[in-house]
């Protein structure tokens, strides 16, 4: 079970009190596309200690039909094995678990579907990651276990349907990508049944070159010391290679070629006679084999050392930096309002009035862990951001900024739900994609939909005190009767706004206080 520290309140008479909550387990669960991992650590100051961990084959990528669609049989898979994770995970605390998925449920088109059975049987939310988020949390995991992070590291990630690659030093990556290359998809699509040969072999390895031309100038412009290979793949032709004597240590070009020309003239993984071989890894060893291959060659690589390091391990150090109010999400907003030239000052005014409705409302949400608070705050400060592109439906162009950019530390949830607040904090409401009428989102979207409209004039004159409430269903404003009259703008601006809710099926109400009130 995860035990709960609760730190003593730093009173503060300008904010809400901060509680410093601490775990001491945390853990992490992969959904990757060719196996499912869950890592348990326990957290001892700054370090993580590993103190349990499980693993599943559940091959979702082998369940992706040509069309995209995830299959019957994998998600059944999934499902059984999430349930034994969630039966392990039983009695942690919210905070201190955090579920990833990354390539087989970035493409399956029914993922959204899929995703709701999924989060019951692990009884945590899985966050779907972007390919360059998953390469951040693979180099912060390798980087926690290099000898010497200050040496410049190309990390090298085989996965099930992906490989990242980062180059980084001490701690920071330099260089982060992505590639559409991963051991079971390139099984799959050059090794059907198993079977290899040397056309095959040779058509794989080209195909993965291919892809990584796309990066090659860059990475080789930036430059590495020493390549290092994380997760199952490497894990797997490292054991290969120095139980078998192909190899002292490490992955080397001579003992890569050697285990290449093996698996050729086998014909076949299931028929290679070789000490270390798991009966989990012979069905994608072909294409984790061609993908490294691949790699050696476009980058000129002589050896690569392994690192037990790996995407479980970096989403545990991030989600220690998350409750250690060291959270990367924070500077991923930052970074975007430097990059957009927001008006710093419109946005402080925006979010300060909005956090203040969402409090009258929700109180719940002057926690400073309040999820709804935080991506209220977020939606807040970068709302403004699509005026870079064009003023005219510039909300549009911040919700399509947040929907697709790289945004290190949120998920692709993450990024739809602020794109979701963002676009409808103006304009028709119908445009917001919201499942149903008692979503959680309308909240936010109301309170910040309503300050950017309080402080259209865009400065620091007294706003009149607004009061918010629920009603059903929808909401309630109160405002100062005297102030709206001698504010013909913003009180034709309101009673616009009780057309727009209606039009989603919800009301605003609209009460004028009068000064005997």
């Amino acid at each position: 079970m995860a035990g709960a520290r609760i730190g003593h309140p730093n009173s503060c008479a300008a904010s809400p009190p901060i509680i410093a909550v601490e775990y001491e387990h945390i853990a992490a669960v992969d959904l990757g596309s060719n196996s499912f991992r869950l890592q348990v650590g326990r957290v001892v100051g700054n370090q993580i200690y590993p103190l349990d961990g499980l693993k599943e084959a559940v091959r979702l990528a082998a369940g992706l039909t040509p069309e995209k669609m995830l299959d019957g049989p994998a998600q059944l898979r999934a499902i059984d094995a999430l349930s034994r994770f969630g039966e392990r995970l039983r009695g942690f605390a919210p905070g201190a678990v955090r579920a990833v998925a990354t390539n087989s449920l970035r493409v399956a088109k029914n993922a959204a579907q899929f995703l709701p059975e999924a989060e019951a049987a692990l009884g945590f939310p899985i966050e779907v990651i972007a390919g360059r988020e998953e390469a951040r949390l693979i180099y912060l995991g390798v980087a926690h276990t290099l000898p010497n992070p200050r040496n410049q590291q190309l990390v090298m990630d085989i996965g099930g349907g992906s490989t990242e690659f980062i180059i980084g030093r001490n701690f920071e990556p330099l260089q982060l990508e992505s590639l559409y290359m991963g051991c079971v998809s390139y099984t799959l699509r050059f090794f059907p049944d198993g079977r290899v040969d040397k056309r095959s072999m040779k058509e794989a390895e080209l195909a993965a070159r291919r892809e990584l031309q796309s990066i090659g100038r860059v990475y080789r412009d930036t430059g590495w010391e020493e390549a290092v290979g994380s997760s199952g793949t490497a894990k797997a032709i490292v054991d290969l290679l120095e139980m078998n004597g192909m190899s002292e240590r490490g992955i080397t070009r001579e003992g890569l070629d050697e285990l290449r020309a093996r698996l050729v003239r086998a014909g076949d993984a299931s028929r290679l006679k070789l000490e270390g071989l798991r009966a989990d890894r012979i069905p994608v060893l072909p294409g984790g084999i061609a993908i490294m291959s691949a790699a050696f060659k476009e980058f000129g690589l002589e050896r690569m050392e392994f690192s037990e390091g790996a995407l479980r391990l970096g989403v545990l150090y991030d989600l220690l930096g998350r409750y250690h109010h060291e959270d990367l999400r924070e500077a991923t907003v930052g970074q975007f309002m430097q990059r957009y030239a927001v008006d710093r000052g419109q946005v402080a005014r925006v979010t300060l009035t909005a956090l203040q409705l969402l409090h009258q409302v929700l109180p719940a949400a002057r926690d400073p862990e309040n999820v709804d608070a935080q991506f209220l705050a977020w939606a807040a400060r970068l709302h403004e951001i699509g005026i870079s592109v064009a003023h005219s439906s510039y909300h549009k162009h911040s919700a399509y900024i947040l929907a697709n950019a790289d945004m290190p530390g949120f998920s692709r949830r993450d990024q739809q739900r602020l794109a979701r607040l963002v676009l409808g904090h103006r304009g028709k409401l119908e445009r917001v994609t919201v499942a149903a009428r008692d979503s959680v989102d309308w909240l936010p979207i109301f309170a910040l939909r309503t300050a950017s409209l309080l402080h259209r004039a865009r400065d620091d004159d007294r706003q009149p005190a607004v009061e918010a409430s629920l009603i059903e269903p929808g909401f309630q404003l109160t405002v100062d009767a005297q102030w709206l009259d001698n504010a013909p703008l913003t009180a034709a601006a309101l009673d616009e706004e009780v057309r727009h809710w209606s039009a989603v099926g919800l009301e605003l109400k609209l009460r004028r206080r009068q000064k005997a009130d």
